[in-house]
């Protein structure tokens, strides 16, 4: 990755809705140069996709939570980590799942509508048998929301 590849990723970031062809006017390079470049961080795996980044809070779900979750190791048929995650999946509210070191074996990240809707959400997510115990923090805020870019200059 060099000059031009993160001053494109950035441009693309602060405006993503802008085209190839005004990218390449911002950038002073030909509209085949940028094309070519996005298609290489796309095939490369660094750009992941072009959707509309949403607000779970502005989507009617203001409270953030993260879980702590053990799964049962002692009996393979419950299917471990990958059947955990195939039913975390089902259950909308959660917004993403990580196999973790430590004392629980994933963590996850789940949204609700209240702190009592909060509940309903546990009870969703234990209701797969695989689950021994959940631990539950609340987020009252965001200080630094989930960012990538800042990798990109840093190196």
């Amino acid at each position: 990755m060099d000059d031009l590849d993160r001053r494109l990723l950035a441009l693309f970031a602060d405006d993503p809705r802008i085209g190839v062809l005004q990218a390449s006017r911002e950038l002073g390079v030909a509209r085949g140069t940028v094309q070519a470049r996005l298609d290489k961080l796309l095939a490369s795996g660094v750009v992941t996709g072009w959707g509309p980044e949403l607000s779970p809070e502005a989507l009617g779900f203001p409270v953030t939570a993260f879980l702590t979750l053990e799964i049962r190791q002692d009996r393979a048929e419950l299917g471990g980590h990958d059947a955990v995650a195939r039913h975390l999946a089902t259950i909308p509210e959660v917004l993403e799942a990580h196999t973790i070191t430590g004392v629980g074996d994933l963590f996850a990240r789940v949204v609700a509508r209240s702190n009592s809707d909060l509940q309903r959400v546990i009870d969703l997510v234990l209701q797969d048998p695989a689950i021994v115990r959940s631990s539950t923090v609340i987020a009252l805020a965001t200080q630094i929301p989930y960012r990538v870019l800042p990798l990109v200059s840093s190196r």
